[in-house]
């Protein structure tokens, strides 16, 4: 790596956490495509799969005997990160997996000192080597997503077009003001993202809009639709940009990747 390089890399890194404690809204599937969308742009991207379901591992085509070495066993301090970095098919996209035990990591850390924090400590060589970091965080706001928050910079939600959107969020949104007043006070929302938008669906306008009035500009332009190729994609072990990019879903990540980037000011030559 040219000298230039490391230096923007280290200034640059960005770790952003994809969270949302309601499951089934596309936060898995947002961050493998978002990462593949931003690897085809020539950033070094990192995915942590912090969901004990280990579905962005999955998703990128992750056998799970290529797992025995886990986000766990980071996240506890029992082997360094570069221990458990595995290469994807995507060039410049690599994965942290995740594995059955980190189903346990919650009661475990209960009686670690500063538990909060092990995420992060574990993470920071990773900012020698990579652009980006998105951390898939599991669909519950328990002690592994409180310590996605604490290592990110960012926050990026992805949300349903469903009738309770904006309840389900506004828990997620107290408890990012509580970890960025205890434990991380430059955490910030960099942006949310309407999934699953069926524009046949009077209540998907109905939800974006009452989304965008109380959000505003923190909601992207880009919305995700409901997509066959989309739903698709995770059992072939590929993102749908890989599986299908003409489709409207990969389109979509294309596009939310763009804004992702303007928002970061990184855009690449």
């Amino acid at each position: 790596m040219d000298d230039n390089r490391a230096i923007r890399r280290s200034q640059w890194t960005r770790t952003i956490a994809i969270a949302n404690q309601k499951g089934g809204v596309g936060k898995t599937t947002t961050a493998i495509n978002l990462a593949t969308a931003l690897a085809a742009v020539d950033q070094r991207v990192l995915i942590v799969d912090l969901d004990p379901q280990g579905n962005a591992s999955t998703g990128l085509g992750i056998p799970r005997d290529s797992r025995a070495l886990n986000s766990y066993h980071m996240l506890i301090g029992e082997v360094p990160l570069q221990d458990v970095v595995l290469e994807t098919a995507i060039p410049k996209l690599h994965l942290i997996p995740s594995g059955v035990d980190l189903s346990g990591a919650e009661i475990e850390l209960v009686g670690v000192e500063r538990r909060e924090y092990c995420l992060r400590e574990a993470m920071a060589p990773a900012s020698e080597d990579y652009d980006y970091i998105l951390i898939d965080c599991p669909p519950a706001l328990g002690l592994l997503t409180i310590n996605a928050l604490v290592a990110a910079q960012a926050v990026l939600v992805p949300l349903q077009c469903e009738f309770f959107a904006l309840e389900g969020i506004s828990h997620l949104v107290k408890t990012i003001e509580r970890v960025r007043r205890a434990f991380n006070p430059t955490l910030d929302i960099q942006g949310i993202v309407l999934t699953m938008f069926d524009r046949r669906n009077n209540l998907s306008e109905m939800v974006a809009s009452d989304v965008r009035e109380f959000f505003g500009d923190k909601v992207y332009q880009t919305v995700i639709p409901r997509n066959v190729r989309v739903s698709e994609a995770p059992s072939h072990g590929r993102p749908v940009l890989v599986y299908d990019m003409r489709c409207a879903g990969s389109q979509a990540y294309l596009h939310l990747a763009s804004e992702v980037l303007k928002r970061e000011r990184l855009v690449p030559a």
